[in-house]
């Protein structure tokens, strides 16, 4: 940073270290690790483990966006599922334009508009040929559905619970719109099946680690300005609103328009992260606009620690850690793992993970 004194007011020393250390990881350890040495060697990095860790920083993302108005503007989302699903979706098309006469019926239009009979593509994949347009898309769909939600909601002054079931019923709406076969996003099966990207095979090596790379500086880059966010006088006044909106309002502040920037961007920063998600994982689906999923990036905040950023990154890296252990030795219990975690955290833990090695540090 050349400012030295924003420098210190994003991190300290221990800050800017921590962030250090794991872009040295991403951008230098983990490539070279993959690309360089061999597979018989132990300290090679497959690309099994690079995939699973760009996934989890993708949901990291969602979750440093999901703890920007929770922990910081006390607006509980149940629907941060529904941004990180259509950012996926607007960037599927171009991948799945991407594949061109590579598909099962050799045609230049995906399978399942060549076994739908579908004759021309539908209007939503205008130009969805373009990598950039595709991108535009992933940020502005999901930006522009939050801010006519969001503007009707706060001026409405729902809030609370109310705002949270009603986040809720509206990913639940969009994702049995999603099923139809005639929305033309490929149903319940969704867009899967990636080859290229930008005409470059996407499944080897070398791609996965750009991705990896890639996701890892959004990562750092949505950190950082969270952080610019809240330690800003704008930041300031949000965490007035969580504590106290009526007196912010009584100070002549337009509390809406407050919260309705927080809620759009971080609807942005989760259309971001399903983007970088989809061509990494191979697909993106109806399902991932699931209630229990919106549930699940709560969950992941308060794990890491509502209201500090780092911990809801944090939570969510251990939470989905736990998940890819649990699902492959006991998939049975997961959920029941993941429902007891979120209650002793809630019970015990009140400051998540974060927030406990705060108290370990302090009495050390």
């Amino acid at each position: 940073m050349r400012n030295p004194a924003i420098a210190r007011r994003l991190y300290g020393a221990r800050g800017w270290t921590i962030l250090g250390v794991f872009a040295v990881v991403v951008f230098v350890v983990f490539p070279l690790l993959n690309l360089y040495v061999k597979a018989e060697s132990p300290f090679h990095v497959s690309t099994y483990w690079v995939t699973l860790a760009g996934k989890i920083m993708c949901y990291a993302i969602v979750a440093v966006a999901m703890d920007l108005i929770w922990g910081y503007a006390g607006i509980l989302s149940l629907g941060h599922g529904l941004f990180f699903a259509l950012g996926g979706y607007a960037f599927g098309m171009y991948l799945m334009r991407q594949i061109g006469s590579d598909g099962q019926y050799r045609q230049n239009m995906p399978d399942f508009m060549v076994f739908l009979d579908w004759k021309e593509f539908p209007w939503t994949w205008w130009s969805s040929d373009s990598f950039w347009w595709c991108a535009l898309l992933a940020l502005a769909v999901p930006g522009l559905l939050a801010y006519v939600f969001g503007y009707f909601a706060f001026r409405s002054r729902v809030k609370g619970v109310y705002f949270s079931i009603i986040t809720q019923a509206l990913t639940f709406a969009a994702m049995l719109l999603f099923f139809r076969n005639a929305t033309g996003f490929g149903g319940n099966n969704g867009f899967t099946d990636f080859r290229r990207i930008l005409d470059l095979p996407i499944a080897t090596p070398q791609a996965r680690v750009a991705l990896f790379a890639a996701t890892g500086a959004v990562l750092i880059g949505t950190l950082l300005l969270a952080r610019w966010i809240v330690t800003s006088k704008f930041g300031r006044v949000l965490a007035a609103i969580r504590d106290a909106e009526t007196r912010v309002m009584f100070c002549g502040y337009d509390t809406m328009h407050y919260k309705l920037f927080v809620w759009t961007l971080s609807a942005v920063l989760c259309g971001i992260a399903g983007a970088l998600y989809v061509p990494q994982v191979g697909i993106i689906n109806p399902g991932e606009m699931s209630p229990a999923n919106s549930i699940e990036i709560a969950i992941w905040v308060a794990v890491g620690g509502r209201g500090t950023l780092a911990g809801a990154a944090l939570g969510a890296g251990l939470v989905n850690g736990a998940k890819s252990f649990f699902t492959q030795a006991f998939p049975e219990y997961w959920l029941f793992f993941l429902g007891l975690l979120f209650i002793v955290v809630t019970l015990f833990l009140p400051q998540g993970v974060l927030g406990l090695l705060d108290k370990i540090k302090k009495r050390a």
